[in-house]
């Protein structure tokens, strides 16, 4: 039997902005080397697939190359696709058995709000080659310089610098790290602070939004800006919005989400 996939975009309210993600809801547990091939066809930063298990779902992310232990956007495509293809009911929190534990989503109208781990930065030494890789002298000069459970976190100067970073991928793939955030406080009125996020060495070049990296961001601009409440923008060329509420070791993240394909797996 075909199993139906979908392509929704995440974290935006329209077709071709935000992060596309692929959902693959299963009937069962399926062997990882097809969830990986499968992802890999689909050619996105991530492909989720999800099965029922106990009073929710246990979920899975893949980039093209490599599974992850936590993803945003995927998360949020996910819990769309359970509403909008009739699943779950629409007031029914869904809930979900990842590789970082019990993560759920609840609908606020047309927005869904993840609850995910906190994964704030501690200070760290830049890694060899990592200020060149992202073009050090092009206003790429990092005010501050952390390390997450999965990723390196950059403070520099402003949005325009933000927006401007132009990075050597090759060069950026031999850090040893998920990823590499890049932030600064927003000069846009709307939001508290914007940033990119590189993950070369995980398959995907120049994420669009990145769920998880908010979860680092949320803690790390709480002791910058004194508050928990954030609207972020995500400036990749395609682009998205995030809120954030940082509550202790927990990160709430809100967004939209828009189906913009439904189809078939014609070789499950």
């Amino acid at each position: 039997m075909a199993l139906r996939i979908l392509q929704v975009d995440a974290f935006t309210d329209r077709p071709f902005a935000g992060n596309p993600a692929a959902v693959c809801i299963l009937p069962r547990p399926a062997d990882p080397t097809w969830m990986q091939n499968v992802a890999r066809e689909m050619n996105l930063s991530e492909t989720a697939f999800l099965h029922a298990e106990g009073d929710g779902y246990r979920l899975r992310w893949f980039t093209p190359v490599v599974e992850v232990d936590l993803c945003g956007h995927a998360t949020l495509a996910a819990a769309h696709v359970l509403w909008e293809e009739g699943h779950l009911p629409r007031d029914r929190q869904a809930r979900f058995q990842t590789r970082s534990g019990l993560l759920t989503a609840d609908r606020g109208g047309e927005w869904i709000e993840l609850d995910f781990p906190a994964t704030g930065p501690a200070p760290a030494a830049l890694p060899a080659g990592l200020l060149a890789a992202l073009g050090g002298g092009r206003g790429v000069t990092p005010g501050y310089v952390g390390k997450t459970r999965f990723d390196y976190l950059l403070e520099i100067g402003s949005e325009a610098a933000v927006r401007a970073v132009q990075p050597d991928f090759p060069a950026l793939a031999s850090v040893e790290a998920r990823g590499i955030i890049v932030t600064a406080r927003a000069s846009t009125p709307g939001f508290d602070f914007v940033s990119r996020f590189f993950a070369p060495r995980a398959g995907v070049a120049e994420d669009p939004v990145t769920g998880s990296a908010h979860c680092a961001l949320g803690p790390y601009w709480e002791g910058r800006l004194g508050k928990g409440d954030f609207v972020a923008f995500q400036a990749s060329a395609r682009g998205g919005t995030v809120r954030v509420r940082v509550l202790g070791e927990r990160v709430r993240l809100g967004g939209r989400a828009v189906t913009v394909l439904r189809g078939e797996l014609a070789a499950a």
